[in-house]
């Protein structure tokens, strides 16, 4: 039994779907049951070469309620949202996944998980990830929440100057995830999951420019009048600082590494920038609503 946190999100929900399909049992934890709809397969258990997915409520803030998730688990992947909370959550859940005898624990961390990081949430990785070897992730769909200003602007506003970013889709995360969390020789490794290939945000607007047929321009905007965009439209304090260490991170190139990891794991190359954006063109055009991140 393989147990997957943060199951009803964009990484978790598409990793569930991966081990259902490869008939590996799949245990989804998640705060609310009646949230889940999606995550288990429309076939019925054992047709299609499906495997059950088990949906359990739980809450990683309070760890007593971990206790029967984890209940014959021997592998987890641990997954959560980007908030303040996420040190003391993540390191809840790898306590009581100790405590319950879990064998194998894979975690899905930022890029750039450094003790010493100017990025909070890069801080909170690193140190995440040392508990976690004490015991024993830019990726793609985050353009998506370019789409309100690409559809009634044609652009991109982003503070990212000509830096560039090596995204990753995030099919590719959870092929990377299954085969982790299925096949031996991968306990105790930490791998740098990228995209074939580093772009600028100007490359990035030229391509979905290609795919959607409009126009759409990127443009560079200072650091702090990206934070007052993002404090106006409801984004608490907390996460625009946050964001603005990330976007500071990324000027410096933190992001631009291509790594072999996707293909050295998979045995095929990640998939490009391009095709992912010829995938979603409806979601750029505007005539289909984005995923929730």
């Amino acid at each position: 039994m393989i147990l997957v946190t943060g199951a009803t999100g964009l990484n978790g929900r598409e990793l569930v779907h991966r081990l259902s399909a490869r008939g590996v049992p799949v245990r989804a934890l998640v705060r609310n049951a009646a949230k889940a709809d999606g995550l288990r397969p429309s076939d019925p258990p054992g047709q299609a070469g499906e495997g059950r997915v088990e949906i359990v409520e739980g809450d990683m803030a309070r760890p007593e309620t971990l206790i029967p998730a984890l209940r014959g688990v021997e592998r987890a992947m641990l997954i959560s949202s980007s908030d303040p909370m996420m040190l003391d959550v993540q390191s809840n859940f790898i306590a009581a996944a100790r405590k319950a005898g879990v064998k194998h624990v894979v975690k899905l961390s930022g890029i750039m998980p450094e003790l010493d990081s100017p990025f909070r949430f890069a801080r909170m990785h690193g140190e995440i990830e040392r508990r976690l070897e004490a015991s024993g992730m830019a990726f793609m769909p985050v353009y998506f929440r370019q789409v309100p200003s690409i559809i009634a602007k044609g652009a991109l506003f982003l503070p990212m100057d000509n830096a560039k970013i090596a995204s990753i889709d995030i099919r590719d995360i959870a092929d990377v995830a299954a085969v982790a969390l299925t096949d031996s020789g991968h306990e105790g490794k930490i791998y740098p999951l990228t995209g074939p290939e580093a772009l600028t945000m100007a490359e990035v607007a030229e391509k979905l420019s290609a795919v959607t047929g409009k126009p759409i321009r990127y443009v560079n905007v200072a650091p702090e009048d990206a934070k007052k965009a993002q404090l106006a439209a409801g984004v608490s304090p907390y996460i625009a600082d946050a964001l603005a260490e990330l976007f500071a991170e990324r000027r410096k190139g933190k992001e631009a590494n291509v790594s072999p990891a996707v293909q050295m794991i998979l045995g095929r190359p990640p998939v490009s920038f391009d095709a992912f954006a010829k995938r979603n063109a409806a979601i750029f055009r505007g005539e289909q609503p984005p995923p929730k991140i």
